[in-house]
This record gives structure tokens, sequence and C-alpha cells, in this order.
């Protein structure tokens, strides 16, 4: 492609540049709208409200939220038990629908949300995408929705993809040689395991392989890790937070400093214990509100903390920016881009009566996540025909690899949380 600037641009100007009281009133106006248009075709929504004694009407201003419980992504499995298949939390018939995914758990959700608004596109724009890149696409298609929002979201902005998924390095290197691939979309571990591959096949990663611009997403970005990514390929790399249920949270223009909310959603920082919405700058949960006809996921609890911060971006964008992601509210760990709950871990030990008790222990090795469950066997336990199934069964109910240690009688400390996650991040 012919050189382009990437530092600067905005997908709607004149929205992402919104004066900030100007921003609130929309985003009220916005509020307002989807609360009442949730409210007489969600009947889990319509239950939420009624349940806290709240009229569509009492909620006016995003401070109003406040007055609502907050729906944990935990619950969405057992309200699509008792009302199959959405929980009631879908506001448009099944024959409507483009897509179903299905994450773990299962739950079931929608193909439309993320397609129907630009906050993937934004992302993009900000992180120095530009119409005419071509886009390697490595996020997993299989199931789970997040690739395919963004490769609609990448057509939104005109450029072009390749949905190649996981897997298949070498492919994937020569199909960026051979097309001149200028964008990836991945995990910073696979950037540098495609980067791996590229020099074990004897190829210059600034002479053949012509990255420009990366977004990556699903692990924890260390800045050490990202300079030696940007430099080792000659290209820009930006990152994003979302989740597959409610799309696009924020994401980081080419300033960096944290991450932009979309100004077409509600972000709200609160006491994972009350609820109440904490001072900005103060962490706690990420809880967002978005306006999609379609899956209106009122004050959805991401379970991830975080902080707002509101002040000024060089790059011009007004609405306030997430700091960082800082851990989980609960036991619930991001491994490899896939969620890992205690229950899960349970379901998979539960399999082998051999097995007493376990830990799940995760660390990182030259950047990549590693998942070990540490367990404590009974006495004549054959270890060499239980650890192939028990990594078998990581697999099927994980959807993620792990690696399996037998460990001596005593070693998980009793009362041990299920998951000790014990990665560092710089």
């Amino acid at each position: 492609m012919a050189a382009i600037d990437r530092t600067k641009g905005f997908l709607d100007e004149a929205m992402e540049t919104m004066d900030p009281d100007q921003h609130r009133e929309y985003l009220d106006r916005e509020l307002q709208k989807i609360v009442a248009h949730a409210y007489a075709g969600a009947p889990a929504v319509k239950d939420k409200l009624d349940r806290a004694g709240v009229a569509p009407g009492d909620l006016r201003r995003v401070e109003d939220l406040q007055k609502l419980p907050v729906t944990e992504k935990a619950e969405l499995v057992e309200l699509q038990r008792r009302d199959p298949p959405f929980g009631g939390l879908v506001a448009a018939p099944l024959e409507q629908l483009r897509r179903i995914f299905v994450s773990p758990g299962p739950i079931y959700e929608p193909g439309d949300q993320s397609y129907l608004d630009n906050r993937w596109a934004q992302a993009f724009v900000a992180a120095g995408f530009r119409a005419g890149d071509l886009g390697l696409v490595t996020f997993n298609f299989n199931m789970v929705p997040f690739a395919n929002m963004l490769d609609d979201s990448l057509n939104m902005i005109g450029a072009k993809t390749i949905p190649m998924g996981v897997g298949n390095r070498d492919i994937q290197v020569q199909t960026m040689k051979d097309l001149g691939v200028s964008a990836y979309l991945g995990t910073p571990s696979f950037l540098a395991a495609l980067g791996d591959k590229a020099e074990a096949m004897g190829l210059d990663l600034e002479k053949d392989i012509k990255l420009e611009v990366g977004f990556v997403a699903a692990e924890m970005l260390p800045e050490s890790f990202r300079a030696e990514l940007e430099a080792r390929f000659g290209m820009i790399i930006r990152q994003s937070y979302g989740t597959a249920d409610a799309g696009c949270l924020s994401f980081e223009c080419y300033q960096k400093g944290g991450m932009h909310v979309p100004y077409n959603c509600i972000v709200e920082i609160v006491d994972p214990d009350t609820g109440r919405q904490v001072e900005p700058g103060q962490p706690g949960e990420v809880v967002c509100t978005v306006f999609d006809r379609t899956y209106p996921l009122i004050r959805f609890g991401s379970g991830d903390l975080s902080a707002l911060d509101y002040g000024e971006c060089p790059c011009g964008r007004t609405a306030p920016k997430l700091t960082r992601i800082m851990g989980r509210v609960d036991q619930v760990t991001k491994v490899k881009g896939m969620f890992i709950h205690p229950g899960q871990a349970r379901a998979v030990v539960g399999r082998f009566e051999s097995i007493k008790c376990f830990q799940v222990v995760v660390t990182r090795d030259r950047h990549k996540d590693v998942m070990t469950f540490h367990c404590e066997l009974e006495p004549g336990t054959n270890m060499a025909e239980l650890e192939p199934a028990l990594k078998a069964a990581i697999q099927d109910v994980l959807r993620v690899r792990g690696e399996v240690e037998f460990v001596a009688p005593g070693t998980v400390p009793s009362g041990a949380k299920v998951i000790d996650d014990r990665r560092v991040w710089d």
C-alpha cells in the first residue's frame, strides 16, 4: 500500500469529538430509547425493572442506572435454562437473527448485536486501520462471535479480510507474504509465533512480511512485549477491550494512555458489592449498557476491574478512557483468550475419581499463557493412563489446552482457590 497516515483519524469525527456535556445528553437520550424498547420486547429486562420497582421512565440519565442491579455473565446460563434459548434478553424473533453463537456455558448469543453499530469500526480507525487494508483475522471463528464481529466491522471501514482463525502457521505466513497482508488481528502471542515461523521459513519480517498495523485482544499486552513486537515487525500495535456479549467497550488510539469508550455505549465503573457508581479514577467492575435493539443488555457486568479517566487526549476524542484491566471480580480467569470458570475446572476433575484435590495454576512462559492442573491422586493411580485422559477432558470442557502436573499429598493448600493466577504484568 502507498504510505498513509495511521497516527490520527476518526470514523465519525463529529460524534467522537462531541463536547462532553453534549455527549452526556446524547447518552441520556439513547438510554431512554433502549430501556423503553427492551422493556417492551425483552421479557428478562422487563422482569429486571419490575423486580427493582423501576419503571422505564425512571431511567432518564446514566446516573439512574444505579436503581437497577447488575446482571453478571454467570447469570446468563441460569436465565437461558429457565427461558430458552436466550433467557428473555433478545428483543427480536428467532427468524430475524443472522447467526447464533455458542459460548462456554453453554451460552447462546444472537449474532446481530455487534454488526448493527460501529463500535469495533471506531476501534479500527483509532488503531490505524484504513480503507484498502488487507487484514488477517486469526481469532477463532468456531462457535464464539468475536472473529465474526471483527470481520464484518473491518468491511464497514472499507478493509478486506482473510478469515483464517487459529493454527496453520505455515499457511498463514505464506498467505501474508503472497498477498501483502497489511493488518493483523489476533492475540499478541500468536503474532510472535507467526514471526518465529516466518523466520524459520527464511523470511525477513520487515521485507517479506508487510504488516503495518495490528489489533490485538484477548490477552494482556505488557508494554515491553508491545515494543518488542512493533520493533520486530516494523508496525503499529494497538489493543481494545470488549466482551462476546456486549461487543467493543473501549479501544486505544495512537496516543495510547488508556482505552477510549466508544461514543455510543454506556460504561460504568461500579462497586462490585453495592453496584453503585464509583468516583472517576477509582477502581471497580466494568458494567455496560449497549444500544442494540436486538440484544439490549442493560447494566451488564463484565466481571473485569478497571477505572475511568476523564482527562483530555491529544487525539481529540472526548469520551473517557478505561485505564487498564486490573483483574477479575471473581475467580473467572482469561487464559489464551478464553474465560475459565472454577465450575468448569471442577467439571473436568469430576470425571476422575482418582483425583483427591486439585488447583489450576496459570503462569506465563515467553509471553504465552500456561494453564496447569496440579493434582493430588489416590494411592495406586496409574498416572500414565490418567494424564492423557485428563488433558483430553481439559480441552473438551475448557476448549483450551492445559498441562497436567501430579503433585505430592499436601501440596495443594487446604481451602486454596480453584484458579491461582500467578501471571505478572509489567
